[in-house]
């Protein structure tokens, strides 16, 4: 199949196999707050709102189905992008649980517009597109650059594929959410929390004394729902401070709205597939048109050379085209950008054609077609006769 690629070849990113992408415009200021714990986590510009007196997230629980698609038998893209004004009372994080969506993606889609007070009438993008993962369609799958998990339900007889999709927190980099495939392995409403000793010991640390046990209720930091995994130790829980989901915060479990793991809670028996999968670039086509998805490689993952990156997703785009036929010009030099610069959008690569040239009209006869002569210098001045 033919692909024509324009601007930056990969050959051409060899002399920057000595970078990372850590200088790639990923990284950004400032410390995480681990809103369980209030201490320092991984490398981000995330405040917890309790520790800087800071308005908590006063949102209700979203519309569910705002967070549910139909997946076209053409296209792997769903959803679309939303553009709302701000209310005067509104933070980012409202906005974000209004639609389903983090922190991180919030940020990223809006960074020139304030997390805690964009204020009346602002315009905010709140970022509902999403291309699904590379994987088979089935039971729950959770991209852990992308902090989302998508839920396939069975699809029944006659109707379409559906997919819900939802925003969740995951490991920070001392206590990183494992890949791989498992499945859920038990459910418990309203359960107790017990501390790993792990945990318990690093809470010493910091001179905070953490319980054996932390009973049900408001102060629980599982919610009312967690759903054990095959993987020791891991589960998909809920959480006492939403405020916190989008953030990579957690001791390894995956996090989710309340409403969010209620839902799933319901739908989702013991022994369904669970898929956890590392997918920092992602491809998708939908309308004749071919799209790039990325986001920020895990910190664990940024010490990784720029070309590798860069290789990695020209291997996925190659699996896109082959997996849906496509034949297509596609602009590398802005696939590049999208890869190396991560905002988590989908951005179009395919080429744009070039305008076409004025078309000037064929003479009327061959005296129309001949030059027009120049004008001489004795015609250009006016004669007068002398009296």
């Amino acid at each position: 199949m033919p692909v024509t690629f324009r601007g930056l070849s990969p050959f051409l990113l060899a002399p920057l196999l000595s970078l990372s992408t850590a200088a790639l415009a990923e990284s950004a200021p400032g410390p995480v707050i681990d809103p369980d714990t209030a201490t320092p986590a991984a490398p981000g510009p995330v405040i917890d709102p309790e520790t800087a007196n800071l308005p908590q997230s006063s949102s209700k629980p979203h519309d569910q189905r705002v967070t549910r698609f139909t997946i076209a038998d053409d296209s792997n893209i769903v959803g679309k992008k939303r553009i709302i004004e701000a209310e005067k009372e509104d933070t980012l994080l409202d906005i974000g649980r209004h639609y389903g969506i983090g922190y991180e993606e919030m940020r990223r889609a809006n960074p020139d517009v304030s997390v805690w007070y964009p204020g009346a009438g602002t315009e905010v993008v709140v970022p509902t597109r999403f291309i699904l993962p590379d994987t088979p369609y089935e039971g729950v799958v959770v991209n852990i650059p992308e902090m989302r998990l998508y839920y396939y339900p069975p699809r029944k007889e006659g109707e379409p594929q559906r997919v819900e999709t939802y925003a969740i927190s995951v490991g920070r980099m001392d206590w990183s959410t494992p890949l791989g495939e498992t499945r859920i392995t038990a459910k418990q409403e309203n359960p107790p929390w017990y501390p790993p000793q792990s945990i318990i010991e690093e809470h010493a640390a910091d001179g905070r004394e953490l319980p054996d046990v932390v009973p049900p209720g408001p102060d629980n930091p599982l919610g009312k729902y967690k759903m054990r995994l095959g993987l020791p130790g891991y589960l998909i829980h809920g959480t006492n401070r939403p405020q916190g989901v989008g953030m990579r915060v957690t001791h390894g479990c995956i996090r989710m709205f309340p409403e969010d793991v209620e839902h799933l809670f319901g739908q989702l028996p013991v022994g369904t597939k669970v898929n956890l999968v590392s997918e920092p670039t992602k491809f998708g086509w939908r309308d004749d048109t071919l799209y790039v998805q990325s986001f920020p490689l895990l910190e664990e993952d940024r010490r990784s050379p720029v070309l590798k990156r860069m290789l990695d997703a020209d291997e996925a785009l190659v699996a896109t085209l082959e997996r849906h036929e496509i034949d297509t010009e596609i602009d590398h030099k802005r696939l590049t950008e999208a890869v190396l610069i991560p905002a988590g959008a989908p951005v179009a690569l395919n080429v744009e054609p070039e305008p076409a040239a004025p078309r000037i009209p064929l003479p009327g006869s061959l005296y129309d077609a001949l030059p027009t002569p120049p004008t001489l210098l004795y015609q250009s001045v006016e004669v007068f006769e002398s009296s």
